[in-house]
Order: C-alpha cells, then sequence, then structure tokens
C-alpha cells in the first residue's frame, strides 16, 4: 500500500507540476461558476415575476441545466488532459524500463496511478460543494440528500472516465493520441446503446454496456444498484485491460494471449452486469425531499395488491403513425417508462409485439397505393432495414387480445395470470405518452373494481360514441384523449330502460331527454334511484317536460326558459357559471378552480330549482349565474338576432340561479348515494369541450373529472398528485446576483490562478 500512496503523490506532483492540472481548474471553476449564476438569476427572475419558486434545488444542482448537469456534460473534455500523460510519458520517456526492473508490481503501478486522478477528481468535487453550500444557505429547505447524490453521479462519472484514459495512456507513447483515443472510447460507449436493438440479448447487453445517461438518475436524486455496479465493473473493466496490457509487455506475451485475457474480462463484466441489472436484483434509494423518483402512495397500495404474474404486451403497428413510438431500436428506452412499477414488481414480464394492419397513416396511404398490407410492410422493412419475419399480420394479433377498437394505434394490454386486462394508450396532445395516473388507473382496474357508467339512450339522448358537436363521445371513450373515462379506469356502456338497469352500473346518465320515458321505463329508473344508484342528469331548455319527472322525484325541477347574461363579446345564453365556495363540499380541487377564477362554460342552459326537501336528500350549489346581470328570459329566443332585455312584468328577476346541485344521501348497508343534476347537456359535448372562449376561462372538463371522482367515491381518477417541494423560496435578492457572480465567476477562478502562479513560481526557484 505504501509504494500505491508513494506512485500517487509522485503522479500528483508530476501533475501539479505542469499548467495542464491548474489551468483545467481554472477553467472548471469558471464553468461551475457561471452555470450556478445562470441558474440562480433565473430562479430570482421568476421570483421578482411573481411565481412561486418550484424544486429550486434541482433546478439549481440537477435537473436539465443545473450546475451539476452542465459540468457532467463537459467532463470529457478535462479527464482526457489529464490522464494522457499517466503511462505515454513513461512511455515515450523510456522510464518505464525502469518500473519494469524495479520491485514494483503492475498492480501497484495501475493502482497507484489511478488514484492520482481519483485524487484530482476529488479536488473537482470539492470545487463542486461551493455552490452547493451557498445553495444551502440561500434557499428556503434546501434537499440536501438530493444534492449529495448528484454530487456522487459527478464522481463516479469522473472515477470512469479516469480508468478509460488510464488505459488508452498505455497503448500509445504520444499524449495527443492518448487523448484522442479517451475521447474515441467515451463515444463509442456513449453509441454503442444503439447496437443491436432489434436482438434482445444483444440488445440488453449493448444497452447496459452504454455510458450515455448513466448519471442522469443520480442528477434525479436516485441511487440505484444496477448504475453504481456499472461505475465499479466499467471501473475494474479498464483498470484490468491496463494491468493486462502491462503484464503482456513485461512478460512479453504473445498478443493472442493478451487478447484472450480481455475478452476474458469483457466477458465477465457483461455477465455480472447483466445480472445486476435485472429488476429481481436491483435496490433503490430515492433521496429526494419529496420521494418524487418513486411511485405515489396510491400507486404502491395498488402494486401491493398485484398478487401473481402480471404482463405488460406493447402491441406496435408497422403501418401506423404511431410506429416509432415502440419502434425495435427504442425498446430499452420505452420500458424505463415503466421502472417504477418494476421496482415495486420486479417479476413483471414486458413484451413487444411487432405486427402489420390497417393502420392511419396518410404518407404511406399515398406512395402504397394499390399494395396489399403485407406488401406495404415489405416495402417499409426495406427501408428501415428490418427483417420482414418479425412482424405478424393483425389477424394472428387478434388472436392474442381484441384490438379493434385502437384503430391499429400503438397500444399497450396490463394481463395478469387470472385472466383480467386492462389498455394502456398514448394520447394526442403534447405528451403523447402516460402519466403515472394513466398507468395506476389501468392496473387498478385489474385489482379493484372498475366504475361502470351507463348512457341511457333511447328518447334521443347524448351518445357516448357520438363525435358530433353534441355527442359525448370525448370525454366517455375517445381512446386518444388521455381524461376520457376509458382511459381512466372507468367502463362505458348504453343502456334503456325498457329493462332494469343492471346491477354492475354505477353511474347512470340520463341526459337532454327528447320524449317522455313510458310508465316501464320510469319505473326502472325509479328503482335505480331507490336502490341508492348514483345519477347525473342533464337538462336543456324546453326539454323541461320530458326531464322534470326524472327530477321531482329527487325533489327538483327544470325551470321555465333559458338563462342569459348579455355581453359584448358572446350570445346572451352563454353563460360563464362560477364555481360557489361550497362546492362538492369544499373539495380541494375545485377550491383551486375558484381560488384562479375558473368558470365552467353552460350555454343555453335552464336553471335548477329546489321544490320539495323532504326526499332525505342533503342538497348543494355547484355551479351559479352571477347575481348581477343575469336573469332567467322567458321571451328572447333568438339570441343570434336579438339581444335579451329584463322584463320584470313577467317575472324575469335579475339574481344568482343554480346551474348544478349535488344531491346526496345515506341508505342502509350502502355507500352514500350521490347524485349531479345540471341545466345544460352541452357543456359536456364535443363541441364545448374543444371550444377557447377568450376571457371566460372555462374548466368544463376539469368539473367532468371532478364530477365522476366524487361518483367514484374519490378511487378514479386516480390521484397521483405530489406534496409540494419545500424549497419554494430564496433568501437573496435580485440586487445581490451582482456580488455572487463577481464571486463565483471571478473571484474564484483568479484566486485558483493566483494559488497556481505562486505555486509553479516557488518550484522553479527550487
Amino acid at each position: 500500500m505504501r509504494t500505491i500512496m508513494r506512485i500517487m503523490k509522485t503522479e500528483l506532483r508530476v501533475l501539479f507540476f505542469s499548467p495542464i492540472a491548474w489551468m483545467v481548474l481554472i477553467v472548471f471553476a469558471f464553468q461551475a461558476g457561471l452555470a450556478y449564476c445562470g441558474g440562480l438569476s433565473d430562479e430570482l427572475r421568476s421570483l421578482a415575476m411573481g411565481y412561486k419558486p418550484f424544486n429550486t434545488t434541482v433546478n439549481l444542482i440537477g435537473g436539465y441545466s443545473g450546475v451539476y448537469t452542465e459540468m457532467l456534460n463537459n467532463l470529457y473534455l478535462y479527464i482526457p488532459l489529464l490522464t494522457m500523460g499517466l503511462m505515454s510519458r513513461e512511455l515515450s520517456s523510456g522510464s518505464i524500463k525502469l518500473l519494469y526492473s524495479s520491485p514494483v508490481s503492475n498492480l501497484q503501478i495501475v493502482l497507484g496511478k489511478y488514484l492520482s486522478v481519483v485524487v484530482y477528481g476529488l479536488i473537482l468535487v470539492v470545487m463542486l460543494l461551493i455552490p452547493m453550500i451557498f445553495t444551502v444557505f440561500s434557499v428556503k429547505d434546501a434537499d440536501i440528500p438530493f444534492m449529495f447524490t448528484a454530487l456522487l453521479g459527478v464522481f463516479l462519472t469522473v472515477c470512469a472516465y479516469a480508468a478509460i484514459g488510464l488505459f488508452m495512456s498505455t497503448i500509445t507513447k504520444y499524449q495527443v493520441v492518448a487523448a484522442i483515443g479517451t475521447l474515441a472510447v467515451l463515444a463509442v460507449l456513449n453509441f454503442i446503446g444503439k447496437v443491436g436493438q432489434d436482438i434482445d440479448f444483444v440488445r440488453d447487453l449493448t444497452y447496459w454496456l452504454s455510458i450515455s445517461g448513466r448519471s442522469k438518475v443520480f442528477l434525479e436524486g436516485m441511487i440505484c444498484s444496477k448504475d453504481i455496479f456499472y461505475f465499479v465493473l466499467v471501473i475494474f473493466m479498464f483498470l484490468t485491460f491496463t494491468f493486462i496490457k502491462l503484464q503482456g509487455e513485461r512478460l512479453k506475451r504473445s498478443a493472442l494471449r493478451s487478447s484472450i485475457s480481455y475478452v476474458m474480462v469483457l466477458v465477465i463484466v457483461l455477465v455480472v452486469g447483466y445480472f445486476s441489472s435485472r429488476p429481481m436484483m436491483i435496490a433503490y434509494y430515492d433521496a429526494t425531499a419529496t420521494k418524487r423518483n418513486t411511485l405515489t402512495e396510491n400507486s404502491q397500495r395498488v402494486m401491493e395488491k398485484m398478487d401473481g404474474g402480471l404482463t405488460l404486451t406493447t402491441y406496435v403497428n408497422l403501418l401506423d403513425e404511431t410506429w416509432y413510438n415502440g419502434s425495435p431500436e427504442g425498446k430499452n428506452y420505452d420500458m424505463e417508462k415503466f421502472d417504477k412499477y418494476v421496482r415495486f414488481k420486479p417479476d413483471m414480464k414486458i413484451n413487444y409485439v411487432y405486427y402489420y394492419g390497417p393502420g392511419t397513416h396518410a404518407h404511406y396511404d399515398k406512395i402504397y397505393e394499390g399494395l396489399s398490407l403485407k406488401e406495404r410492410m415489405v416495402k417499409v422493412c426495406e427501408g428501415y432495414d428490418y427483417n420482414p419475419d418479425m412482424f405478424i399480420s393483425a389477424e394472428e394479433v387478434s388472436k392474442m387480445d381484441d384490438l379493434s377498437r385502437e384503430n391499429g394505434r400503438f397500444v399497450r394490454v396490463f394481463k395478469r395470470d387470472n385472466g383480467k386486462k386492462a389498455y394502456l394508450r398514448i394520447y394526442q396532445d403534447n405528451f403523447i405518452h402516460p402519466f403515472e395516473s394513466e398507468i395506476t388507473a389501468a392496473l387498478k382496474t385489474l385489482v379493484d373494481k372498475s366504475p361502470m357508467v351507463a348512457f341511457v339512450t333511447g328518447h334521443g339522448e347524448r351518445g357516448y360514441n357520438d363525435y358530433s358537436e353534441k355527442g359525448y363521445a370525448a370525454f366517455a371513450q375517445n381512446p386518444s384523449f388521455r381524461n376520457s373515462l376509458i382511459n381512466q379506469g372507468f367502463q362505458v356502456e348504453e343502456v334503456t330502460l325498457d329493462q332494469p338497469v343492471p346491477e354492475n352500473v354505477d353511474v347512470l346518465v340520463l341526459s337532454d331527454l327528447k320524449s317522455s320515458l313510458s310508465p316501464e321505463e320510469f319505473a326502472n329508473y325509479n328503482a335505480f334511484v331507490e336502490r341508492g344508484g348514483n345519477l347525473i342528469i342533464l337538462g336543456e331548455p324546453k326539454r323541461q317536460a320530458y326531464m322534470n319527472p326524472l327530477v321531482e322525484v329527487l325533489g327538483l325541477r327544470f325551470a321555465n326558459g333559458i338563462l342569459v347574461a348579455p355581453s359584448k363579446q358572446y350570445l346572451d345564453d352563454i353563460i360563464a357559471a362560477r364555481i360557489t365556495e361550497g362546492a362538492l363540499n369544499a373539495s380541494l380541487y375545485f377550491s383551486q378552480l375558484i381560488r384562479r377564477g375558473y368558470t365552467v362554460i353552460t350555454p343555453s342552459a335552464c336553471a335548477v330549482e329546489v321544490v320539495d326537501t323532504t326526499k332525505g336528500f342533503k342538497i348543494s350549489e355547484v355551479l351559479a349565474t352571477n347575481p348581477q346581470g343575469s336573469w332567467i328570459e322567458y321571451e328572447t329566443t333568438d339570441f343570434l338576432n336579438d339581444k335579451s332585455t329584463i322584463d320584470p312584468n313577467i317575472g324575469e328577476v335579475e339574481k344568482s340561479n343554480s346551474v348544478m346541485l349535488y344531491l346526496s344521501r345515506s341508505i342502509k348497508d350502502k355507500p352514500e348515494q350521490r347524485i349531479f343534476v345540471i341545466g345544460d347537456a352541452d357543456c359536456l359535448s364535443v363541441k364545448e369541450l374543444s371550444t377557447s372562449r377568450a376571457g371566460l376561462n372555462g374548466a368544463n372538463f376539469s368539473m367532468i373529472t371532478e364530477m365522476f371522482r366524487s361518483l367514484s367515491y374519490d378511487e378514479y381518477p386516480i390521484n397521483t398528485d405530489r406534496i409540494r417541494p419545500p424549497d419554494d423560496d430564496l433568501y437573496i435578492s435580485q440586487d445581490a446576483m451582482i456580488w455572487v457572480k463577481i464571486g463565483f465567476i471571478w473571484l474564484i477562478p483568479l484566486a485558483i490562478m493566483a494559488w497556481s502562479v505562486v505555486f509553479l513560481i516557488k518550484r522553479k526557484r527550487r
């Protein structure tokens, strides 16, 4: 050990007796200061503009542009400069022969020289402690464990780069070639993760071998055993390569024997790396204050119930425009989306099925017009250089799972060993892929009952499968809409009331009846109400005669006339209904909407009135018109050409009217019955959900989400909200930023420069 330490000290002296080591320190400090001050300025600017900081520690230190992230991206520029002379200098000067003839072993040489760069790396790490310490004192409740975890990622990367640089320094006597060779190896290790991605076993090995993004996990505050193993194994591999190289030259071994040794070490590393990256072998530690790298408690509870086998099968259609989301070369990156779930269900199997079938790819339809689906598949495979044999037909897929309603789009299917299935889709929005809430909702339906929402039909009601302007398909069953019911854990179906409502129906939706129910239908409806079923009833002006019998059994009625609120911008019957303070018993979500000034747009609505309070329901108001400038209009009907005016002589009174009421009551041995009655059926329509009206801040879909959350007793949609990170304030002002910049960008680098000048001058004098 003493010999190793002597070699290390000697290398450090040589390193610091040259200007390169000092120059690297100066530039490193300058870049770190520049990156940190840039992030701090952004946070202070946002604070000055009135925005409350969010995840300040992550933004300053890690994340996408924190100081550690920026410096990690630049490490490949520094380490080759430090390692290029470790052995190249010995080779070019001939001093290597003295080492070979001395009693110093090759292992001592390797470890001594390697530790010298590790010590230099620790100096770089100490320099990065400066912004960390400043963050602790300038940011409220800074996330200290996260910062140390991110720093660990930087240090491990330095150690890995140093081992690679040391090996490259042993294979040439030219220092510049050694530096370039180190850069080349780093480039190969970054690129190799894309090699052989269409062959499962090869893909796993090359993906593991890739150094690209390995420190990303640490910069997000997560310590994962497979990444620790990766860095340890890479360091071991290149140090062993260095030892084999020196041993071969010292003992005059043949190139074949040395090559066999290299291959054996590589195989050992790959085998250990492969098994250490298997889900069953991985250990995790989430160092963040809010555990943002871990599933929320609701998701964890679902995973705890997931006993037995679970398989996730991803179906990818080569001839659909969504194909790229699951292409073979991106399979490992796609599987990363489920790492948090695999952590709690390590035996979960993830499969990919590639097929060809009818899809929505306009370009293919145009250029391959007249060709069969199989002929199109072959043509596309030629372009991508895929093997056509890896694709099966849509007919074969249909024997595995029913994808008929997916229209050939990218889709995943969760399947338990007991046969239960759940579909997980991608969406036509900016994020495309499902969030934790959608994934957990799909999984929850495998272990708990999925609420059944039944839409009554037979009297001209709005259809759940109707994509026209007045239809309800958008929020009910549009597979490419993230927030539709079927993507949030609900089931939907249509029912008629000529038969008793099925027992599996949890929520009944009746909307805009255009004719009256028959006595038999009304009896079946009434039986559902009496058994405690949950309801959504949506009225509409001119339909009061058909709808009122439904709500009269609840003690309500839809008032005659139509609600108006004349304005200069919109038609008089466009109502921006305000959310009342007591909405849904002061629901947290509705409280947020009230605080942000949101409303619910109800075009052509009628008022909902309470006429009988003896039905046993507790009634609360959810939506109401403003008390000024709004009334029930009885005369005007053509709002496109006429303006309504209030006429007290016919009973028109300017006041607040209820647009939506919430009813609840307790029923013996059953969950609380919950009912929503709304005076407008258009507020849930395809047209209204896709319309934006300036100045009205409509939150119609939020209202829909909260209605169904209440009707499912807060089971769906899944709540995956996390507590707000505590580091949401800074203790310095923008005025102080000039001194911070002077300190970080100028004083620290200049201090290192001055120290280096004094050190080098003293050495020269000696």
